[in-house]
């Protein structure tokens, strides 16, 4: 049986722009390369035809994967009111150190932390989902160093 797929409504609509730009744009792009490269004559030893089928074979193979998630995830949507953390909710919380940082709670699939989205199966994640605002919560760091916060603020 596979794992369930949490998405926001967010994560599925960027998921959706993707797989259109792919569909539509990366495809005749990478077409259009093989063509070229094609015309420079004997395909065994052209580095821009290979090129060109490796990038073609990771455009279809995101596709089929974007395709998977969209068919299979449940889409959630964050309480418009809730004491209480939950996936699509923004999160403000005071480290130790007296550093606030802002999350966004997500489901795997679009948890991306440059962009400050972490998933709700991570160790941060998972501590702060059902926390309530004022909530001093203990999760294990990246490194494996304990990280102790509070939570500040829960929004939308």
């Amino acid at each position: 049986m596979s794992k369930e797929i949490i998405l926001t409504k967010e994560g599925c609509d960027e998921l959706k722009a993707e797989l259109e730009e792919l569909e539509t744009v990366k495809r005749a792009e990478v077409g259009e390369r093989i063509k070229n490269a094609r015309e420079f004559g004997d395909i065994t030893e052209n580095s821009e035809y290979d090129d060109a089928k490796n990038e073609q074979a990771w455009v279809e193979s995101r596709i089929i994967e974007i395709n998977l998630v969209l068919a299979n995830a449940t889409i959630v949507e964050a309480p418009k009111r809730s004491n209480r953390v939950a996936i699509g909710n923004k999160v403000l919380v005071q480290l130790d150190s007296g550093a606030e940082r802002q999350f966004t709670l997500v489901g795997a699939a679009e948890a991306d932390a440059a962009k400050g989205r972490i998933s709700n199966e991570s160790p941060v994640g998972a501590a702060l989902l059902g926390a309530r605002k004022g909530d001093e919560v203990t999760a294990e760091g990246p490194t494996g160093k304990e990280i102790k916060f509070t939570i500040l603020k829960i929004g939308r």
